[in-house]
């Protein structure tokens, strides 16, 4: 059928709620909104589906997630009675509509006899992930569209290691998902008979307190936290989401005591009103921040975004202003105050080993290397972090420093195995702590590292193509520029480029393979300035992501450089 035939099929739903014909209505008056919501199905990956709250096949609603949910529920009846029995966790942030799409995945589950723990109420993305590990349930869902834009919600798939699910079992979900012949009549048992049957079981405390008692174990010098925390005032939002359950006792019981929340920040709302977008990299979302900050006389700002897996931050300047840090920043101090302390305290060795995402900053895999510890290069994608986790702990090979994303995503201890904001925001405190035990803000912290290092200044930008044709424009630009072999960008020569998805590596025109890493659709490109691009479509928004990394002799410099080259990607992508 083509989309207007699936549309008109939608009008004929009887057990559509009410808000859904609504939208159906209204929207369904624009035949090109029609063709995008409805000429093909959503996209579904080993990051889950993400897309706009409406009706249609290409959307976020009721419908499709009972099919997802279905088709996670056929994955796990062939797998048998033992992951049955093992069960799924449920979480939910505060978006439109999460609780219901969580308790209708529940029932779903439910109606295979599936075991299902659903949280009592809104809880951050890692502890879900800490839930996963610590039930020992055979998968984890959580319904969330973290930064997004309250338009936006979503669904995440969660494998029995606590990591987003690997590519094999995401596609087997997906493929049972599209099996299903009617999504509207999809079984989905009643609450209050799973609740009688046993089969559906709420968390809550129980589960913060084990997740709140790992947590104590991220902060590495609580000399320093005690003798220097209570020179600092810490500003904290959870921009309207799932921090506002947890910071609390998190900070206290790091010794952190003398944090202050925004108020209007800290109002579980999935309007966002006082941001444009609930991304802690943005400069606005800080605003209400920097004015409390202002009258409470701080220097530290901490925000993490609706589901608390990213954590941004925003720092006083020498003139009295405020500066946002990017992921790069943060990650950078992060990793350099870890190694000076382990090297203090006579606990350096070189078995220790930071792992980084291969778009992130080389900056702090530059520190590590000085420290004369190992570093690895994964792909984008917590999970991948996760991998290189277990291999190590399998192998006895390697001890895990830190791993991290330039897109603000931090992990220390692996309790959990996907970004923890929480974990970000108990360490960077203890960062500003020990600058602050040296008389030195944390600008001055990252202004000695670029001293000792070089200024290392890192840009990424989503370069939106939206639309039911964005993702074939997308295919399109980046087959066109596979097949291009760029030897210049912005007049500067092209020394290296790395193909992640046709697993090659060319150097001064000579290809070799490059098997080390799974494949993914991402180009990088290294230049003779020392300069670093990369391109890559978003598993789970119709963007492509451009990264630009630069080394220069002052920042500058370095945010002038990186700014040209973000322009000629610009160029390359039109």
């Amino acid at each position: 059928m083509n989309a207007k035939e699936i549309f008109e099929n939608w009008q004929q739903v009887q057990n559509m709620p009410d808000y859904l014909k609504e939208q159906l209505t209204t929207l369904g008056q624009d035949a090109k909104w029609v063709e995008d919501a409805f000429g093909q199905e959503i996209n579904f990956g080993t990051a889950g589906m993400r897309g706009r709250l409406e009706p249609g096949t290409n959307r976020i609603n009721l419908f499709t997630i009972e099919r997802v949910t279905e088709g996670l529920a056929r994955l796990i009846d062939e797998n048998g009675a033992d992951a049955q029995k093992r069960g799924v966790v449920i979480s939910f942030d505060s978006r439109y509509h999460s609780r219901e799409f969580a308790e209708i995945a529940a029932r779903v589950l439910g109606a295979h006899g599936i075991h299902v723990y659903l949280f009592d109420d809104l809880r951050p993305t890692p502890e879900l992930s800490f839930a996963v590990r610590y039930l020992h349930t055979f998968a984890g869902i959580n319904i969330t569209a973290s930064h997004n834009a309250k338009q936006y919600n979503g669904y995440k798939v969660y494998g029995a290691d606590g990591a987003q699910m690997g590519p094999e079992n995401a596609a087997r979900v997906f493929a049972h998902a599209q099996q299903v012949q009617n999504m509207f009549t999809i079984k989905a048992a009643p609450v209050t008979q799973l609740r009688a049957q046993g089969l559906l079981q709420l968390i809550g405390e129980d589960l913060d307190e084990a997740y709140l008692a790992e947590l104590k174990t991220v902060n590495v010098n609580s000399q320093i936290i005690k003798e220097n925390a209570d020179k600092l005032t810490i500003i904290y939002s959870p921009l309207h989401g799932t921090g506002k359950m947890i910071y609390d006792r998190a900070f206290r019981q790091g010794g952190f005591t003398n944090v202050i929340p925004v108020s209007s920040q800290s109002i579980i709302d999935p309007e966002f009103p006082t941001t444009k977008k609930p991304n802690p990299e943005y400069r606005d979302v800080f605003d209400p921040g920097v004015a409390l900050a202002n009258e409470k006389n701080a220097d530290l700002i901490i925000a993490t975004d609706p589901d608390a897996d990213r954590m941004g931050a925003c720092v006083r300047t020498e003139n009295g202003d405020f500066q946002v840090l990017t992921g790069n920043q943060i990650a950078t101090l992060m990793a350099y105050y870890l190694l000076t302390n382990l090297k203090d305290s006579g606990q350096l060795t070189g078995d220790y080993e930071l792992i980084a995402s291969i778009v992130s900053s080389q900056m702090p895999l530059k520190i590590a290397q000085s420290f004369g510890i190992k570093t690895k290069s994964v792909l984008t994608g917590f999970k991948f972090i996760g991998e290189e986790v277990d291999r190590m702990n399998k192998e006895r090979d390697g001890k895990f420093l830190m791993g991290f994303e330039e897109s603000y995503g931090y992990l220390f201890k692996p309790f959990a195995r996907d970004k923890d904001a929480m974990q970000g925001a108990l360490m960077f405190a203890e960062v500003a702590s020990y600058y602050a035990s040296r008389g030195m803000t944390v600008l001055d912290g990252l202004k000695e590292i670029w001293q000792k290092y070089g200024t290392s200044y890192e840009i990424t930008r989503a370069i939106e193509m939206p639309g039911i044709g964005g993702q074939k424009k997308m295919a399109t630009l980046m087959s066109k520029l596979r097949s291009a072999h760029l030897t210049q960008i912005n007049s500067v020569s092209v020394v290296k480029m790395q193909d992640f998805l046709l697993q090659e590596e060319t150097v001064n025109g000579q290809t070799k393979p490059m098997t080390d890493l799974p494949k993914s659709n991402v180009l990088k490109y290294f230049l003779a300035d020392e300069t670093w691009l990369a391109l890559r479509p978003s598993g789970t928004e119709p963007v492509i992501k451009a990264y630009v990394g630069v080394n220069k002799s002052d920042v500058a410099a370095a945010e002038q450089a990186a700014e040209d080259y973000q322009a000629a990607l610009a160029e390359l992508l039109k």
